[in-house]
């Protein structure tokens, strides 16, 4: 008898016992305890109910006692019967759904939890790559011309990122910012009133962790402050000068401090009172520029000393 259908037929013994159990309550829960009445119960129970008969004989043999021969299909067929199945094929095959079921609830299981705790490792994983990735990088800035770092000016930074909003710094008063990251390339505008906007993109090194960059001079912003400074005899020339840098549609906004609001200058406009000594603009900080043509299109201005 091959091992399945010894569990099979241990299994159908105790099914036995809880049937004889509900008419029998004080019957032994082991098959192999009964004595005397307890199978004279049986056998009137099993006759009752099935108008079947077993010997004492036949009970000592297969049911009391481990026997390596199952018993004949159609015995097997009414005890199965007797214990609420169809036939001896419908007792093996309940039970054996009843494991299968188990073996899909453990499967399932599995289906969840691997995948759980690949998702944790991997996590874990990430988030040790990070740490011990993640570099500190300072970007420092100096003129192309002069060749000296470019201290107590504002320069402001916006950082580009594909999967995310750019992000703004500020320069600190040399000139410089850091920027913590695990990317191998970083990508950023720099932004200064003094120098023309740049576009840099670098490669980042972990053995290079200081970089200096150069920002080309806006030479036309330079100007403007310098006339707004000092004293020109030449009006003439300054206002032929000037006429050059901006455009004729070009649009420039005098920003005032403490206050909310600004003050518009067309070209012309903006020369004659730059151009005035005794009138003028004095001491202009240039905030921000555009060009178009080589020609400036945009300007925002702030006056330090506003009296005229």
């Amino acid at each position: 008898m091959a091992d399945p259908e010894e569990k099979y037929f241990a299994l159908l013994k105790s099914k036995i016992v809880a049937t004889m159990q509900e008419t029998y309550p004080g019957i032994p829960a082991s098959i192999s305890d009964w004595k005397g009445q307890n199978i004279v119960d049986f056998q009137s129970d099993l006759k009752f109910k099935q108008n079947q008969y077993l010997s004492e004989k036949w009970f000592y043999t297969h049911m009391k006692t481990e026997n390596q021969k199952l018993p004949r299909i159609d015995i097997l067929n009414f005890l199965s019967r007797y214990t609420g199945y169809r036939s001896w094929d419908n007792f093996k095959h309940a039970h054996s759904k009843s494991n299968n079921v188990d073996a899909s609830d453990k499967s399932n299981s599995y289906f969840y939890v691997v995948p759980l705790i690949t998702v944790v490792t991997l996590t874990v994983f990430y988030f040790l790559y990070l740490l011990l990735y993640t570099q500190e990088f300072t970007f420092c800035f100096y003129d192309s011309i002069s060749k000296q770092p470019i201290s107590n000016t504002i320069i402001e930074i916006t950082l580009l990122e594909n999967d995310q909003s750019p992000r703004n710094y500020l320069c600190d008063s040399l000139g410089c910012f850091s920027l913590k990251t695990h990317k191998r390339q970083v990508h950023f505008v720099v932004e200064s009133p003094y120098y023309h906007r740049d576009t840099v993109v670098r490669v980042l090194s972990r053995f290079n962790r200081n970089e200096k960059i150069k920002l080309k001079v806006d030479d036309y912003s330079l100007m403007i402050h310098y006339f707004s400074k000092n004293k020109i005899q030449d009006w003439l020339k300054r206002r032929e000068e000037l006429d050059q840098m901006f455009s004729d549609s070009a649009k420039i906004f005098q920003v005032y401090e403490g206050t909310v609001g600004m003050e518009l200058y067309n070209k012309w406009e903006f020369i004659q009172k730059l151009s005035i000594p005794t009138s003028g603009l004095k001491d202009i900080e240039i905030l921000n520029t555009k060009y178009e043509d080589d020609q400036i299109t945009h300007l925002s201005f702030k006056q330090n000393n506003n009296s005229e």
